[in-house]
């Protein structure tokens, strides 16, 4: 309890008379604001002693001598607390000195087209394999016939490993005009560097790595043809072949000619909702291993014309070794494609419990993410969605899923902000997953409509505290995280080798924003990059399980999560103080067992398939 005692008569050398009034307000402890009458903090007051009828001498002394020692007290808890809040990692904008210029483009003219909601993700992808990594923003561009002056292509960002980064699209041959939406990350020809695959309003692109520092557009040739509107997207090998197989998620039917006219106010055009359109199937491409993907949306029972996804988070949910695949839906039921091992998926939402919310609704679910956050050995779901809607917390049951987000302290929390990038990771390294999420609205005037919701947002970070709970500390890591900004995309990475997570996040029609973790390092730390042999090179859908005397962690790689967006593929795990892992175990994705015993702390290392 923090509180402060407040006389209501005035004390001198009198006894007080009447009632004592008990206020909490630690706040103004902290910054002196403690005018007006006498006020003096009494952080441990028992709860009796809330409300007292000051009419003997024997309270009057026991107040006074409570004075004093909760005096003490509440010097000590502002001592702890501060030292607390000084202990988190503070993220620095560098945006600008990082020499990162990029604005999103969504084209807007003033007709407020559904797709200018969406924004585009971003990614971090080490594509000169220089073991730093490099930085890629998707991009919009303008509708034809109403030029608007901005950037018409994606950007890439070449780490110059000195805190700074150039813009190498033009060169990397990356420099093509798409209304682009997500991106996916990875060595899809087992070539040993990354290729990227970026989703768009139109016909999405595949872009292969051709190991100089450019990329070539093999879409075509590859057999890859998605003309939906694309939105999220992972690279994933479902039948554990060796090859990195490809999901695109799909939105709504939507073009410039079947635009509709909505509206908030009954006379002003606003961005229509998605119940508006009909929904879009989702694809899944199967990698033949010769450089050409087969359209297997059909035949593995993935096709449903019914979903609106936006988001796409894959994970084995039921821990039978096969990657299972959870696609967030918007206004319709959210979708979980349970791998039946023999190319075929069976859809459990229903079952399971995430199709819809806890009142039998479904969401507006936008970014996704799974994780054994609490270390029971199982991932469980993190999902973004609308405003009015708290985040969900889907806590792995084995066969189900219970949302408890409202128990973990981040659901009322959540309820006004609208969420798209959602994720888990360890931001100070405690060895404790922690919850990043990029907020922003979708309609620009949603604030004289709703008073308490606004365009721009905050980010929410979630400290996770071992316990099952979390407490937003956004307000604790710095002034620059807490800034309100349109968010929509975003990832994390280390861009500078310190063994701590950075942070990218993109807006819709703004900036996008680098932040870098200052401080997070100060736990210990260990970074694990894969390579696979029998497996896929980058070991997508491997497990890592470590053990220290901190206890048991495991990390699946994967492609894809938060919103349209990719973060870096290498691991890392925070150990807290620990200076020994005593076990490294890589359980690949074709079975095979990779073990490190007794392992020094903060450092990278390499762990091959053999």
């Amino acid at each position: 309890m923090d509180f402060y005692l407040k006389w209501q008569s005035a004390i001198g050398n009198h006894q007080p008379s009447g009632k004592i009034t008990i206020n909490v307000r630690l706040e103004d402890w902290k910054t002196g604001r403690l005018g007006g009458t006498p006020a003096f903090l009494f952080p441990c007051f028992p709860p009796s002693i809330q409300m007292l009828k000051a009419g003997s001498v024997f309270a009057w002394a026991f107040l006074q001598r409570l004075m004093v020692s909760n005096i003490i007290c509440c010097c000590c808890l502002f001592i702890s607390l501060n030292a607390a809040a000084q202990s988190l990692p503070q993220f620095t904008g560098i945006t600008h000195e990082a020499g990162i210029d990029f604005v999103h483009n969504t084209g807007a003219f003033g007709k407020k087209y559904l797709p200018e909601t969406m924004g585009s993700g971003c990614a971090f992808i080490d594509y000169n394999t220089d073991g730093w990594q490099d930085i890629l923003l998707v991009n919009g561009k303008d509708w034809e016939g109403n030029p608007t002056q901005k950037r018409q292509t994606m950007a890439l960002y070449r780490n110059d490993r000195d805190g700074t980064f150039t813009d190498v699209t033009e060169t990397a041959g990356l420099a093509t005009p798409l209304y682009g939406m997500g991106v996916a990350v990875a060595d899809y020809d087992n070539d040993g560097d990354p290729d990227i695959y970026i989703s768009t309003l139109e016909t999405d692109r595949l872009f292969q790595n051709k190991g100089d520092g450019t990329y070539v557009d093999v879409t075509e040739v590859a057999g890859v043809h998605n003309p939906g509107f694309g939105t999220s997207c992972a690279w994933f090998d479902y039948n554990k072949d060796g090859h990195l197989d490809l999901y695109v998620a799909n939105y709504v039917e939507w073009t410039r000619e079947n635009d509709l006219f909505c509206t908030l106010d009954g006379i002003n055009k606003s961005y229509c909702t998605p119940e508006s359109y009909t929904g879009q199937s989702s694809k899944l491409f199967r990698n033949r291993g010769d450089g050409t993907f087969a359209d297997v949306s059909r035949i593995a029972r993935i096709e449903d014309n019914t979903s609106k996804s936006l988001g796409v988070c894959i994970f084995d949910y039921n821990a039978d070794g096969l990657p299972d695949i959870f696609e967030a839906n918007d206004t319709q039921p959210n979708k979980l494609y349970q791998n039946n091992g023999d190319g075929t998926f069976i859809e459990s939402g229903m079952l399971t419990g995430i199709a819809y919310n806890e009142s039998g609704v479904a969401t507006g679910a936008m970014g996704i993410d799974a994780a054994d956050y609490d270390r029971t050995g199982k991932e469980s779901l993190v999902i973004g969605n609308f405003s009015n809607e708290m985040l969900n917390l889907y806590h792995n049951e084995g066969d189900f899923f219970i949302d408890d987000a409202p128990v973990a302290h981040i659901g009322n929390a959540t309820l006004l902000t609208l969420t798209f990038a959602c994720f888990f990771f360890d931001f100070d390294l405690d060895g404790n997953l922690d919850i990043f999420t990029a907020n922003g609205h979708v309609e620009t005037d949603i604030n004289a409509i709703q008073t308490q919701v606004t365009y721009a947002q905050p980010p929410h970070l979630f400290h996770n505290d071992s316990q099952g709970k979390f407490t937003d500390a956004i307000h604790k890591v710095g002034v620059d995280l807490a800034k309100p900004m349109v968010g929509r995309g975003g990832a994390y990475g280390d861009i500078d080798n310190d063994g701590d997570w950075d942070l990218l996040v993109t807006t819709s029609n703004g900036p996008a924003h680098l932040f870098r973790n200052d401080g997070g390092n100060r736990n210990a730390w260990i970074k694990i990059q894969l390579v696979g042999q029998t497996s896929n090179r980058d070991g997508i859908g491997a497990q890592i399980r470590i053990t220290s005397a901190l206890g048991t962690q495991t990390h699946t790689v994967k492609s894809g999560s938060s919103y349209c967006s990719q973060s870096e593929l290498t691991a890392i795990f925070g150990i807290n103080d620990d200076l020994i892992i005593e076990t490294i175990e890589v359980t690949w994705p074709s079975g095979a067992v990779s073990t490190r015993k007794n392992i020094k702390s903060n450092q990278q290392i390499r762990i091959e398939e053999f």
